[in-house]
């Protein structure tokens, strides 16, 4: 079964094993979190839990906001997510979750929002090759041909250039490294997508022990 939590990226530091290898690790704010809902077959068609992380200012949140919140004891969430294939008996609605759902060595997938790079060409974007840089090449750094003539068009899939980042990303098979209770912070070896103080969904890895 999955577990999961929400968290906030802090930043980037690095730690020291008792063999004095160096790790760097990601720090991540993991909860507390807020059950929201549970959902089921019967009335929703599929199995879920609704949990939701940091408290939304009372004058941004809407009327269907603030009651969903209330059902549940609790006040509007900034960010909230679904976990799906999870034992529903094990999650009661105005439950509290923290960063104790995961311990050490546990392996997770982190999903978060990649820093927006703005427009960026084929070469950056897409990991291009540029042409010859002599003078008389006169392609240097386009994004090479359109393909068949005959189609008169554009085919599908051609890498051009364009906005770039911003999107969903997942990256699996992280280990967690550490894990502060006092403090709800989750050490997690390696980089994760997004900018500081940026939301991400952490998961039990789907990979992890195949």
């Amino acid at each position: 079964m999955t577990k999961g939590i929400l968290g906030r990226k802090v930043g980037m530091t690095q730690v020291f094993t008792a063999e004095g290898i160096v790790v760097p690790v990601t720090v991540i704010e993991a909860g507390p979190c807020v059950v929201l809902q549970k959902k089921d077959a019967t009335t929703d068609g599929y199995e879920a839990v609704q949990i939701g992380f940091a408290d939304k200012k009372e004058i941004r949140a809407n009327k269907p906001e603030k009651g969903h919140a209330a059902k549940a004891k609790t006040t509007p969430k900034r960010f909230v997510r679904e976990l799906r294939n999870v034992d529903l008996s094990q999650y009661e609605v105005g439950q509290e979750l923290k960063a104790d759902v995961f311990a050490e060595g546990d392996i997770i997938d982190v999903t978060g929002t990649s820093k927006g790079k703005g427009f960026a060409g084929a070469i950056k974007r897409h990991g291009q090759s540029r042409g010859p840089m002599a003078h008389g090449s006169r392609y240097h750094r386009r994004p090479g041909s359109m393909g068949s003539i005959a189609a008169n068009r554009v085919l599908k899939g051609k890498a051009l250039p364009g906005r770039m980042g911003g999107e969903k990303v997942t990256i699996q098979n992280l280990q967690v490294v550490s894990v502060d209770t006092d403090r709800n912070l989750l050490l997690v070896k390696g980089a994760i997508p997004g900018p500081k103080n940026s939301f991400v969904t952490i998961k039990s890895a789907v990979k992890g022990g195949k």
